[in-house]
């Protein structure tokens, strides 16, 4: 894909991008490890996540197109560093709607519930990177329906 198409296509109905890594933590706030699988639950999120649980951000997603921002500034970065449980190719996610479904893999039905959040303030993920692309550009869903989650898996915007 292009880098117009990606910009053309990143929230319309039937743009596909993939999973790059799949990352967990045990506390919040924390940069989190990669992972080779994991368990999305419907109406919880990811299984062994800091922030699953009985709310409206049980998943969290950034897209590669952004950590390569804050590589263009000079700064390491890698999948996970900003706290993002699933980092994606593809899919300029901060066009997808709240609202808006999108399909990973086969299985996995996801409703965005948030684009971007309020930053904790100078959060351990600042303190270690130098800055923070989640609060811009990262988004949030909330897990319709459950499966296992691994890199190189499908990510389809629905609606």
């Amino acid at each position: 894909m292009t880098e117009h198409e990606k910009t053309e296509n990143g929230g319309s109905g039937g743009t596909v991008g993939r999973i790059l890594a799949v990352s967990v933590s045990d506390k919040k706030g924390q940069k989190k490890h990669n992972i080779d699988k994991a368990a999305l639950v419907a109406d919880h999120g990811i299984e062994n996540d800091a922030h699953a649980g009985d709310w409206h951000r049980q998943v969290s997603l950034l897209a590669i197109e952004s950590i390569e921002k804050i590589r263009a500034a000079g700064i390491e970065a890698n999948p996970g560093d900003f706290a993002e449980n699933l980092t994606t190719e593809g899919v300029l996610l901060w066009h997808i709607p709240v609202g808006g479904r999108i399909r990973i893999g086969e299985n996995i039905l996801g409703e965005v519930t948030q684009i971007g959040k309020e930053c904790h303030d100078r959060c351990a993920i600042f303190q270690q990177v130098g800055d923070c692309v989640m609060p811009r550009e990262g988004i949030f869903i909330r897990v319709l329906e459950g499966g296992e989650v691994r890199p190189g898996d499908s990510l389809r915007v629905l609606s």
